[in-house]
């Protein structure tokens, strides 16, 4: 009796051990995020003076996604798409607004950070990452946080016309690097890269810069030469053969139109902030893979850099964000690490909902069931590797982008269409969309638009201030 418990004890610290083994073979996971950066990174070429060497470096030695894009273009819903691998058709959050445990469609969807947990990780998250923080029921989601703070702002306006809101001011400020929140983040990050952990790690950093208000210390702006900032092209043509009713999508909002940027003459000075701002977070994102690669985890872990959505600076005469355009729905998006052979950027579309499916596959979990995205995995092995779903994004009730490889089609929820051919058309300056020759294209991308999209959820607060309003 005594010699069969002994076996039986045997056989159960051997499995104990080998499961332990087994997790410290899983890659750890870091995952970056950047608030508000669009295309402007020397990686995906759309700004050619942005500064961005560690950005660029990490590109190199992964894959550049470089047809990538958000499901909402707006913080919120972004990140709760992001975290729950559920699209805004789904979840109902369209806008600023409700908070991840707000929404009754999310009620029983772990957050990726979860998931990760559930499944054996340690995890750790720091700075932007969901727009409202880990809180109520999301608060057991961390195990360690990283810290979040807020950068110090002027006392008085620096740069913005006195009409304008205080989140839309730019400028030098403060002096010292150390005195940035995104600064203090990326050195805790990497005393963090320092610890033994027993477990893998799924770490989750969220940088603030460049969203406004644009202040980083002078250091960051002598990088530039204000008098030779390239500004981006609009030809005041270009909104010509587009519907006007989402023209005006941030007329409500605190951004300036493009028409109060240009009667300020501040264009070339905000620009020139948004690009020190830029250059300022890529130095951060250097600190982190700098502790990385000097670190015990530099060989056994994934990093995965992401932006939530891009951002307009006077392109199709438009600033800030929410418009179905290139520039605010598409975003930076890098993976590299173990497995993964620098190579080609991949073309193919990419929606930032499938870094949750994409993540759990290359990390050896199984498949969640509630995820709405695609797997990147054949992208990873392959850059070339064709992929069937477009990627989809909506913005307010109602209106869709659908972006395949060479096409993006916009339909608003009036009927009103946009449809652009970015081989020929990069730019978005000319909407095929009424021409016949391309009736088919259109019919073959209009298949993927979302059905019985769920309504916009709306708290009990912000149903009170509609009906106040």
């Amino acid at each position: 009796m005594i010699h069969r418990i002994f076996i039986a004890l045997f056989i159960l610290c051997f499995w104990i051990e080998e499961s332990y083994a087994q997790d410290l073979k899983k890659p750890n996971v870091l995952f970056i995020a950047i608030d508000d950066l669009n295309d402007w990174a020397g990686f995906m070429g759309g700004h050619p003076q942005a500064l961005t060497p560690h950005m660029d470096a990490l590109a190199k030695r992964g894959r550049n996604f470089l047809n990538a894009h958000c499901a909402v273009p707006v913080c919120s819903a972004s990140r709760a798409s992001v975290m729950s691998g559920v699209a805004a058709t789904t979840h109902g959050s369209y806008e600023l607004g409700p908070r991840y445990e707000q929404l009754p469609a999310l009620k029983d969807v772990p957050t990726i950070q979860r998931y990760f947990k559930d499944h054996g990780y340690t995890t750790l998250s720091g700075g932007k990452m969901l727009h409202h923080n880990f809180n109520g029921r999301l608060a057991g989601d961390i195990d360690q946080s990283l810290g979040r703070s807020r950068s110090p702002r002027p006392k008085k306006p620096l740069s913005r016309p006195t009409n304008w809101s205080g989140a839309w001011d730019w400028g030098a400020y403060p002096k010292a690097d150390v005195e940035m929140a995104d600064i203090q983040l990326a050195h805790n990050t990497a005393t963090a890269l320092k610890e033994d952990f027993d477990k893998p790690f799924f770490m989750s950093v969220g940088f603030f810069r460049p969203h406004v208000p644009l202040f980083v210390p002078l250091k960051w702006f002598e990088l530039y030469d204000a008098d030779k900032i390239t500004l981006p092209k609009n030809p005041k043509s270009d909104l010509d053969d587009l519907a006007k009713n989402f023209l005006s999508i941030n007329d409500y909002a605190v951004a300036p139109t493009h028409a109060e940027v240009l009667a300020s003459g501040k264009q070339r000075s905000l620009t020139h902030a948004y690009l020190a701002s830029v250059s300022f977070v890529d130095h951060c994102v250097g600190i982190v893979l700098d502790a990385l690669k000097s670190s015990s985890y530099a060989e056994n872990t994934l990093v995965v850099l992401w932006s939530d959505h891009g951002f307009h600076l006077g392109e199709k005469q438009h600033w800030a964000k929410r418009t179905l355009w290139e520039e605010s729905t598409r975003v930076p998006l890098l993976i590299a690490g173990p497995g993964i052979q620098p190579d080609a950027p991949c073309k193919e579309p990419a929606s930032l909902i499938d870094l949750y499916p994409t993540l759990t596959e290359l990390c050896g979990l199984p498949r969640a069931k509630h995820l709405e995205g695609v797997s990147l995995v054949p992208q990873l092995r392959n850059p070339k590797k064709a992929r069937r779903q477009p990627a989809i994004t909506s913005s307010y009730f109602g209106n869709h982008a659908i972006r395949s490889r060479d096409w993006r089609l916009i339909v608003y929820e009036d009927g009103a269409k946009e449809l652009y051919d970015h081989r020929n058309d990069p730019d978005e300056f000319r909407n095929l969309a009424n021409n016949p020759v391309h009736k088919s294209t259109l019919e073959k991308l209009s298949k993927w638009l979302p059905k019985n999209a769920a309504p916009e959820f709306k708290t009990k607060s912000e149903r009170t201030r509609v009906r106040r309003k």
